[in-house]
């Protein structure tokens, strides 16, 4: 029934291993998998993994840092796989605990794991208990709750009727009764005791819920007494504020000082906005971005400092809480309230911990699904590890949810544009990257800060207008290139100019735009196409469905999604339903997918950047650029411990 199940280090050293009878093909590729996509990218919440035809299930122990991994075919259900694994996790556990508690990778080679033969029996013992587990049988008529009613509780009898007909009547009466004058206090006692008899004695006959509505209204009825004896000021209507005026910085008080006409020398106007337009393109002379990129940075001190001071404040205050109750000993013993002293950690001491980490991301912008997922995976990471003497919970847990963010953001694959299209100049062809994403999220502006970056590394760039949707798309592109051109003037490159667009106007196939671009761009000899598609929403099936082609049909080099950092939950929903379209609507057995990201409004999010996280745990790809601002110098790359220290900041 197992297809196979082995058990290794974190270190990667296979202990021991089995392969079920008539099984040929290694477990090394499903296991591989596994630590490839789970493991090392901490999605280890859930216990099971899914690998072609095969279905993984895995248990971590923390303790002797070990891994134990079962392997089945997913058309079966076992269902005695989970308590199996556990099992054998304990009794191996227990069989080799003081080879495990020697520490080093030579001494766990040199060790021999003999476990075959209790291995097996643990198998028997599973499946037996399977199969003697019986479905259970269906309840007879007797053993029903139906049987139970007799006839009599059924039948409902016409003065209970009455009853509750006059009890409903009576309870009328009452709401509309009031009290006119309050009683006197010296009659207050002779009162209460009489109407406690009268009560007694009008009770009779009526049922529990009667009773229980005649109390509930003479309770109403005595706070309507006490309201009315207070009476009730009313407020003041206050004045609402007058909307002030607004005051431009640049603004003039009369038309005079708005007219610049006599002030450019020559008196033309003409001549006044190219010398206008020669003082705007000095000041706003973009600085050289030669080589890399420079990383996002964030300073973080003074969050730590604070997140510092209040857990001395929380120390500080059991201490005078713990030495007001207990003398002199209170204060030592309420600073150590929060330290776990060599013990193993269990899911309910993390739990609390757990919570406010998961309500901290949240607010930082992480959607909620993937912030519970993290917080699952770092459970499963730490439960059941020994922890230090001098060592909070609340500390362990922090540092493990940092480290597994960082690993989150750190790129699984090299990321570096610059060499790409270098090999492909080599190659004689054109580096191709498409961006992709929802509407006015800021394609096209990142994609001329891109051109900007690769015009100053020495590369030729031809920008695809592929929105022929959009109005004014191709309007903005022209408008970029006109002032790329003019910051790399043709002159100083032998004539040609470094950016070109390549347009065929409104209404036309974007997918026929774009490879008649690479086309051109090969003849040319141009070192980079960037495609600049249309804004879609990821719910619009034909929009998604041309996109899906145009990636199909011309098969970029690069796909880069554009996304806003102000997103929280619908990152998920975008990325998730971009990828599942490019799958769906793609030719090939191998569907191109999207292969990185380009986070845009950076600089307006403060330490809200919980959409980082989001995205790049959605697809599993890297943040290739950052978008910090409207010029053409406002492009980072990510710098991953600088934004997990701005999401853990307090």
């Amino acid at each position: 029934m197992l297809d196979f199940f082995t058990i290794f280090s974190k270190g990667g050293i296979v202990l021991w291993c089995f392969q079920g009878a008539g099984v040929t093909e290694s477990f090394t590729g499903p296991v591989n998998a596994l630590i490839r996509s789970v493991i090392l990218q901490e999605r280890s919440g859930n216990n099971s993994f899914t690998h072609e035809a095969l279905s993984l299930k895995y248990k971590l122990d923390n303790e002797f840092e070990l891994i134990f991994v079962v392997g089945f075919q997913k058309i079966l259900t076992l269902t005695y796989v989970d308590k199996f694994i556990d099992d054998v996790q304990l009794h191996f556990r227990d069989r080799y605990k003081n080879e495990l508690e020697q520490k080093g990778a030579l001494k766990l080679l040199n060790n021999s794991f003999e476990f075959e033969n209790d291995f097996k029996m643990l198998l028997r013992e599973a499946e037996d208990s399977s199969k003697a587990r019986s479905p259970a049988p269906m309840r007879s008529f007797k053993e029903s709750e139906k049987s139970q009613k007799t006839v009599k509780s059924m039948i409902e009898t016409k003065g209970g009727d009455k009853g509750k007909e006059q009890g409903g009547k009576k309870n009328k009466n009452t709401k509309k009764e009031a009290p006119a004058v309050e009683p006197a206090k010296g009659d207050q006692g002779k009162a209460s005791s009489s109407g406690q008899k009268m009560a007694e004695n009008g009770n009779q006959g009526l049922t529990a819920d009667e009773i229980m509505q005649k109390k509930r209204e003479e309770f109403f009825r005595k706070r309507m007494v006490g309201t009315t004896e207070k009476p009730s000021k009313s407020p003041k209507p206050q004045k609402p504020r007058e909307k002030q005026m607004r005051v431009w910085d640049m603004g003039g008080n009369s038309t005079k000082d708005l007219d610049y006409s006599e002030r450019n020398g020559d008196g033309s106007t003409n001549g006044g906005e190219q010398n206008q337009e020669a003082q705007i393109d000095l000041g706003m002379q973009p600085s050289s971005m030669q080589g890399d990129l420079p990383s996002v940075d964030y300073e973080s001190s003074e969050g730590e400092e604070m997140e510092d001071e209040d857990e001395e404040v929380v120390v500080s205050e059991t201490s005078k809480t713990s030495s007001k109750k207990g003398g002199g000993f209170g204060g030592m013993f309420g600073m150590l309230k929060g330290l776990v002293g060599s013990k193993s950690l269990s899911q309910e001491d993390m739990e609390p911990v757990l919570e406010k980490m998961r309500d901290h991301l949240i607010a930082k912008n992480v959607a909620a699904d993937i912030a519970s997922q993290l917080c699952d995976s770092v459970a499963k990471k730490l439960e059941g590890k020994v922890m230090g003497t001098f060592t909070t919970v609340a500390s362990t847990v922090k540092q493990a949810l940092q480290d597994s963010l960082v690993q989150i953001l750190q790129p699984k694959r090299r990321v570096d544009i610059l060499r790409d299209v270098m090999e492909a100049q080599s190659q004689r062809r054109p580096f191709v990257i498409t961006f992709c994403g929802v509407n006015g999220v800021g394609k096209s502006t990142n994609l001329a800060k891109i051109s900007y970056w690769l015009i100053e590394n020495g590369f030729t760039v031809l920008i695809a207008a592929c929105d022929t949707f959009r109005a004014g798309a191709v309007e903005q592109l022209r408008t970029h290139q006109r002032r790329l051109n003019s910051l790399h003037p043709p002159e100083k490159h032998g004539g040609r100019p470094v950016v070109q667009l390549y347009e065929k106007g409104y209404g036309k196939d974007a997918a026929g735009i774009a490879m008649e671009a690479i086309a051109y761009a090969r003849n040319q000899a141009f070192d980079v196409v960037l495609v600049d598609t249309a804004g879609r929403m990821q719910d619009n099936a034909p929009l998604m469905t041309a996109l899906a082609k145009l990636i199909a049909v011309n098969m970029p080099d690069l796909v880069l999604f554009v996304g806003e950092a102000l997103v929280g939950n619908e990152a998920v929903d975008q990325l998730v339903k971009f990828n599942q379209a490019l799958a769906d609507h793609s030719m090939s057995d191998k569907p191109r997918l999207i292969d990185g990201i380009v986070l845009t409004k950076f600089d307006t999010i403060d330490d809200k950047v919980g959409a980082a996280i989001s995205m790049t745990y959605i697809t599993g790809q890297p943040i290739v650029f950052v978008g910090t601002g409207q010029t053409y110098n406002d492009l980072r790359s990510l710098n991953a411990r600088a934004v997990v220290s701005a999401l853990m900041k307090a």
